[in-house]
């Protein structure tokens, strides 16, 4: 029943139902109505309080229940709940829907007559988005070792694979192919045709088939990149494109242009992966400008190389200044929050780690300095003559910074290097092996510096100087500590998240501003 009356004239009509002796046809002359559409509307009101007693009343679930009210006969209700069943008889067992139309009669004597049973079935169907599946379309056998080899191909990240292993093992076991469709979102044509195909051909006729080309075709591929690359090793100016490097679209002009023929973009792409070129964005890398640079390179690659058991090499550098205050850095959070810190702090104060890394054993001397100048290498120098005064030389490395090149530290140097000094304090001879100009990132030592700087300065909040040295001082003596128990394994196992192996290596760049 629609909705033909206004809301209003609705509620007056609930009012009205509550009055025990209605004069309908004086309701019906004030509403401005029939006195068949009032019956109409008392007689659904009537059922509606019958059925939600708990909304009687309520107008707007009483509109509701009119406009969706629709009356369908026993008869219809009956057939309509019957398909379903109906439905995977003719698909899973032995029938038809004549045979399942004289069951349906003997149940429902009073029931449609065939034509209008397979019209209704019909419309059910089309409803229902199903479609009844040929006899001759469901597999009747499957050999084993087919069997074994399907049932892989349902386990295979290859949805070409999956797709037909499903196929034909739900088909084979009597699924109806309506159901297959949902599965892996094929038409109902296509799945017959490729049941038909494995019952002519097996697996074999449902495998990708090579298409097959051409000799000619071979040999105008084979030119076109080596055209490609001929392009590539030229410039794009030189074809009077303002680029300084080759894109996908300017190859593709510059080959229009030379060759007289036009080659796709995306052909252009595969060629070129098929060469084995691909785009890549250039790596920074720190350089060195020192006109010696291979000739110190080679002077430390020389010592390394020639290192005797009773000689040290020592990278040696400084660590800070930085601040004692909450520090940022990466670590496990809950997914949907962030991990912040306050931007403006107020220093608890600051530090400079002065260390010398020795290469061979792994092992760091460290002490706390106030300034980075040379009385500090000097005190670093000092600390190593006591510690390896066994040795009989030890080198020194570090950077072109200022105070690790001055006449005072060249003055000490000498010094401690006189026979009279050595015989007195029983130290070592001493060498230096500096870096090239700029090449902070040939030192090693800045790699031990970026373990610890990342183990433990990112993400803290020492309350004081003394607790950061406190934990700087645990982290140096447990990495000691390791490299004793394991010398073998010195330069291979990454002590603290270091960026590179404790190991001289002139390939690497042991130097990265995100420490600091």
């Amino acid at each position: 029943m629609s909705n033909r009356i206004s809301k209003n004239k609705i509620k007056k009509i609930i009012s009205f139902s509550n009055i025990e002796e209605i004069n309908k046809r004086r309701a019906a002359r004030n509403l401005n109505i029939s006195r068949t559409t009032l019956k109409k509307y008392l007689s659904e009101l009537e059922r509606f309080n019958l059925e939600f007693p708990d909304r009687k009343n309520n107008v707007n679930s009483f509109i509701n229940f009119i406009g969706k009210t629709k009356h369908i006969s026993e008869r219809k209700t009956y057939l309509n709940d019957s398909f379903p069943s109906i439905f995977k008889s003719i698909e899973t067992a032995d029938s038809n829907i004549k045979a399942e139309w004289e069951k349906y009669k003997i149940k429902y004597s009073d029931g449609y007559c065939l034509s209008q049973f397979c019209l209704s079935f019909s419309k059910w169907l089309h409803e229902q988005k199903l479609i009844i599946s040929p006899k001759n379309s469901k597999l009747k056998t499957l050999p084993n070792d087919d069997l074994t080899i399907l049932r892989k191909w349902r386990l295979s990240t290859d949805r070409r694979k999956w797709e037909r292993a499903v196929i034909l093992l739900d088909s084979y076991e009597g699924k109806p192919i309506s159901e297959i469709e949902k599965k892996v979102e094929r038409s109902h044509d296509k799945i017959i045709e490729w049941i038909k195909i494995f019952e002519k051909d097996g697996l074999k006729g449902l495998e990708k088939k090579k298409k097959k080309i051409s000799v000619e075709t071979i040999n105008n591929i084979e030119t076109k990149k080596a055209n490609l690359i001929t392009l590539i090793h030229e410039t794009p100016k030189n074809f009077g494109i303002n680029r300084t490097s080759w894109s996908l679209k300017s190859l593709n002009e510059a080959y229009s242009q030379k060759y007289g023929v036009t080659i796709s973009i995306s052909m252009i792409s595969e060629y070129i992966k098929s060469l084995g070129y691909a785009f890549r964005k250039a790596k920074k890398v720190l350089t060195s400008p020192d006109p010696k640079y291979r000739e110190k390179l080679q002077n430390i690659t020389n010592i390394l190389s020639n290192l005797t058991d009773k000689q040290k090499f020592f990278s040696v550098d400084e660590f800070g200044p930085f601040a004692i205050k909450i520090k940022g850095g990466i670590s496990i959070v809950k997914i949907g929050e962030t991990k912040t810190y306050p931007q403006m702090q107020k220093s608890k104060g600051s530090l400079i780690c002065t260390a010398g890394l020795e290469l061979s054993t792994n092992q760091i001397t460290h002490f706390y300095s106030f300034k980075k100048n040379t009385d500090e290498m000097i005190k670093l120098l000092e600390i190593l003559l006591v510690k390896y005064k066994n040795e009989e030389k030890i080198y020194f490395s570090w950077d072109a910074a200022s105070w690790h090149a001055s006449k005072k530290l060249k003055d000490k140097i000498e010094e401690v290097n006189k026979d009279g000094y050595r015989d007195i304090n029983h130290t070592p001879l001493v060498e230096l092996a500096p870096l090239p100009a700029s090449a902070q990132f040939l030192n090693v030592i800045e790699s031990v510096f970026s373990g610890m700087s990342k183990g433990i300065i990112h993400n803290s909040d020492y309350q004081s100087v003394d607790d950061c040295k406190t934990a700087i001082d645990q982290y140096f003596k447990e990495r000691n500590e390791y490299f004793q128990k394991y010398p073998k394994r010195a330069g291979k196992k990454i002590w603290g998240r270091e960026t590179n192996i404790s190991k001289f290596d002139e390939s690497k760049n042991y130097k990265d501003s995100r420490w600091r």
